[in-house]
């Protein structure tokens, strides 16, 4: 595995494969990699010839400049991982690589209407523009034939689906599902930082979701579904709820009542310090 850490580098290692006919596919990561990293990276291997794996944690998608200096780093490992999984390139810039006239000086934004007025965006004002502008540009970079994401960042997935659309990259994406712990809890860089106490009952966010699509399944009122859900969540204190929607799985807007289109729900809590999130779709689609 070769490590760049320049545009103009990568772009030449991309010509070269483009000249000789490959698929190149990419899978972006902030690091702190972990199973589900490597899931996408698997996806990645068996429908491409390229695999281009970038680590770069983006400041400008951190509305919280607290999570962003403790959010876990450690690129040797990482780049340990990436060897055995047979990426061909790491490209790990640095801010001043991805952001040469310096992050002050940002004035272009991405503005997703509808799509970043809800869950996550309207817990964490500027994440998604800050996600589509350092998006966009390893789009340009890179310029992959086909882009993994995971499905535990849903609204992320949904973002830049609606990017690439609104903005003609021509860049096939692919949902790859959620890799669980054991005990179902989502697997996430930030899980680490869970205290063993709240590691414990980290795993009752996916027991609710669960429980909340078997609801779902019976015919039960959205309200009674999302009463419920809170109820069992708040039943142990250390969690504190942002967000429980059941929502459009296309657009994430939030549903009153039942549909026959597919269907997410989707929760956001805080585990003592840290931010989980976690989803479960009621029904697959293409």
């Amino acid at each position: 595995m070769q490590i760049i850490q320049d545009k103009a580098s990568l772009q030449a290692f991309v010509a070269k494969q483009r000249q000789e006919g490959k698929s190149i596919g990419f899978v972006p990561t902030m690091g702190a990699l972990h199973q589900g990293h490597l899931s996408l990276i698997e996806a990645c291997r068996a429908e491409n010839e390229i695999v281009i794996c970038s680590i770069y944690v983006n400041p400008t998608q951190f509305d919280n400049k607290t999570d962003l200096a403790k959010y876990p780093k450690n690129l040797h490992s990482d780049a340990t991982l990436l060897v055995d999984a047979s990426v061909d390139i790491l490209f790990a810039p640095e801010d001043d690589e991805m952001y040469p006239e310096g992050l002050e000086t940002i004035s272009s934004t991405i503005s997703f209407g509808k799509l970043e007025s809800v869950m996550e965006g309207k817990h964490r004002k500027g994440h998604f523009a800050g996600v589509g502008l350092v998006v966009s540009k390893l789009f340009h970079i890179v310029k992959p034939d086909r882009a993994y994401f995971g499905q535990k960042d849903l609204q992320q997935y949904a973002v830049i689906r609606q990017m690439v659309a609104d903005f003609s990259f021509g860049i096939e994406l692919k949902r790859c599902p959620i890799v669980r712990e054991t005990d179902g809890l989502a697997m996430s860089s930030r899980n680490v930082r869970l205290t063993e106490r709240e590691r414990f009952v980290a795993s009752k966010l996916h027991e609710t979701l669960q429980s909340a699509k078997n609801m779902l399944q019976e015919g039960k009122s959205l309200n009674e579904i999302k009463d419920t859900a809170i109820a069992n969540i708040c039943k142990h204190k250390d969690f504190k709820i942002e967000y429980f929607e059941i929502v459009d799985l296309k657009t994430l807007q939030s549903l009153s009542e039942m549909q026959k289109e597919p269907m997410a729900i989707c929760v956001a809590a805080y585990l003592g310090q840290v931010r989980l999130i976690d989803n479960i779709i009621a029904e697959e689609f293409n």
